[in-house]
């Protein structure tokens, strides 16, 4: 007479068997599968590869007024510090800040027109250096760079300066902090979160909407009606973007009143430009919807457009810091742009008019994703 297996091991048995068949499942779900190793993938390239805090090669305009060979000289001795990276050469010292506003730029060197001169006659010089402190970071690294290139003038002109001459004044480099002069990290994190909390929330919920349609069986209803396929896209995201707008005004509401954020621009500017990016996200997540046959599926895809537009847009680490590949990456993502648009116009004051490629950029994605949705909705209908 043979002995029955005992309760433990016809336990055991019954776990083994539900595991193996988890296991089959997964193995056989490719989708599930690439998400295991895609986004480990992912994160181990964007956050070993990409993100770099030492910030170098700062796009700088140079107001150069004195136009001699010691100006000239000091230029090449910025450049030569890997911090600053010329880029334009304005005439004048308000179209300089203009470009500053703008975020063309993220910093300007101003020489005066008198440099030679007053090194000359001993009576000492001072460039300034204007940083958009917007960006703590990016305004560190320039007072950094600068106070040091400072400190290597002095010591080189005491050092070369002979016994029987009249020492004069040396030159001085004045760094000058703008739109944050405390360099308060509230004020560079909040204006960043509304383009965070509205890529996330506005690509969910119009994934979200389309798969629970879809798994209530109620999608099949909406096929069955007269509205044609890019009606009922745009008709999904219409009532979301109303949404979008209430997000921003809760979190500048907030913002301001917990964290002391300025306004320092139109607002009706920021919902115009907000809006183009919300309509974007939300094309974004019909895309999503189209391969998601769960409402878990639809969060993970989300993810894994969520965290390198995070991470490479400049919400986080400075963009300019990030290794040439990185920034194209970031340059396609919408976040980049529309985060530089609530910055320029919330701490800048900026109008919408001196970012319009910028908002070029983000309907040129939403329009890309919204006729990629109507595509992808056609091949599964049909």
């Amino acid at each position: 007479m043979t002995e029955r297996p005992s309760r433990a091991l016809l336990s055991l048995w019954r776990v083994v068997a539900v595991a193996r068949k988890e296991l089959l499942q997964l193995v056989r779900d490719r989708l599930s599968l690439g998400f295991i190793v895609g986004i480990p993938s992912l994160q181990l390239l964007l956050f070993g590869y990409a993100i770099n805090l030492d910030v170098r090669h700062i796009p700088t305009a140079i107001v150069d007024q004195s136009q001699t060979a010691l100006s000239r000289q000091l230029v090449g001795e910025l450049a030569a510090t890997q911090t600053f990276r010329p880029v334009r050469a304005p005439k004048t010292e308000t179209e300089a800040i203009r470009l500053l506003a703008a975020s063309e730029v993220g910093a300007v060197v101003v020489i005066p027109p008198d440099l030679d001169r007053r090194l000359y006659r001993g009576r000492g010089a001072e460039i300034s250096i204007l940083a958009d402190a917007s960006n703590p970071t990016v305004a560190a690294a320039v007072a950094a760079a600068g106070e040091g290139l400072g400190n290597a003038i002095a010591l080189r002109a005491q050092v070369g300066a002979r016994e029987d001459a009249v020492r004069g004044a040396p030159l001085r480099i004045a760094v000058v902090p703008f739109y944050n002069p405390e360099r308060r990290t509230p004020v560079f994190i909040v204006p960043g979160l509304v383009g965070v909390i509205l890529t996330m929330t506005m690509m969910l919920m119009t994934a979200l909407a389309v798969v629970r349609e879809r798994e209530r069986g109620t999608f099949e209803f909406l096929i069955a009606t007269p509205v044609r396929r890019s009606e009922l896209m745009i008709g999904k995201i219409v009532p979301y973007l109303i949404v979008g707008q209430i997000q921003v005004a809760l979190v500048l509401t907030l913002g301001a009143w917990i964290f002391d954020v300025p306004i320092h621009g139109s607002l009706v500017d920021l919902a115009l430009g907000a809006g183009v990016f919300v309509g974007a996200m939300l094309t974004l997540g019909l895309v999503i919807s189209a391969p998601a046959r769960t409402q878990f599926q639809a969060v993970q895809m989300a993810f894994f457009f969520f965290l390198p537009s995070m991470l490479l847009s400049g919400f986080m680490f400075p963009f300019d810091a990030m290794p040439e590949p990185a920034q194209w990456i970031g340059t396609v993502l919408p976040l980049t742009h529309f985060l530089r648009i609530a910055r320029g116009i919330l701490l800048k004051g900026a109008p919408l008019s001196s970012m319009l490629d910028e908002v070029a950029a983000i309907a040129l994605f939403g329009a890309v994703t919204l006729a990629l949705a109507v595509r992808t909705f056609t091949k599964r209908i049909g």
